[in-house]
Parts: structure tokens; sequence; C-alpha cells
């Protein structure tokens, strides 16, 4: 996987207008510009922030990608814990989680 690639363009895209100018006209091009696998590709063209945060995308960088989206806060919080009801745990990245969405973590 190519988390890095992936984190390097929502970076781009959260600070960067001409970025996000090309997003808007032609993403798939744009999306060539970065190292990316198929499914992050994937993820990123269906606006899925739910995948790539199971991806393990870091949260600041997928909040600002949300709203870029038009995504209100809530269903931002919401689409992260659907991608792990749909995708599994979150796989790499500082969210990684070693035990299945079922089981506690500290006693929580």
């Amino acid at each position: 996987m190519s988390l890095y690639g992936t984190q390097k363009l929502l970076f781009h895209l959260n600070r960067d207008p001409a970025v996000q100018k090309r997003y808007r006209d032609d993403l798939p091009a744009l999306l060539d510009d970065y190292d990316l696998v198929a499914e992050e590709r994937e993820a990123i063209l269906a606006g899925d922030v739910g995948k790539l945060y199971v991806l393990g995308a870091n949260g600041q960088l997928l909040m600002h990608f949300a709203a870029l989206l038009g995504m209100p806060w809530a269903d931002y919080i919401e689409a992260m814990r659907e991608g792990v009801r749909r995708h599994g745990p979150v796989r790499a990245g500082i969210y990684a989680m070693t035990t299945s969405t079922d089981e506690k973590v500290a006693g929580v």
C-alpha cells in the first residue's frame, strides 16, 4: 500500500488551490501524479472517506478532504465508523487497530 502517496495527495488538496482546481477539473489526471494503489485510487475517486480511513489516512487530512467534498462534520465521523464496519479494522498508520471491531480496548 502507498499510504504516503495518499496522504501526500490529501495534504496537497488541503493546502494548494491549484491542486484543488485540478481535483475539480480532472481528478483522474491528478491522481496519476501520486503513487497510489488501485484501492486508494478507487476510494479517492468515490470520495469514500471511510475506506480511506481504514486504509490508514490521517484523520486530520481526511477532515479537510471531507470538507472539500461538502460533508458535514457528523457525516464525516459516521463515514469513518461505517468504513470500519464495512471494510474491517484500520490497516495502517497511526490509527491501526490491533483488535476486532467488537473487542473492547482498555475496558472501553
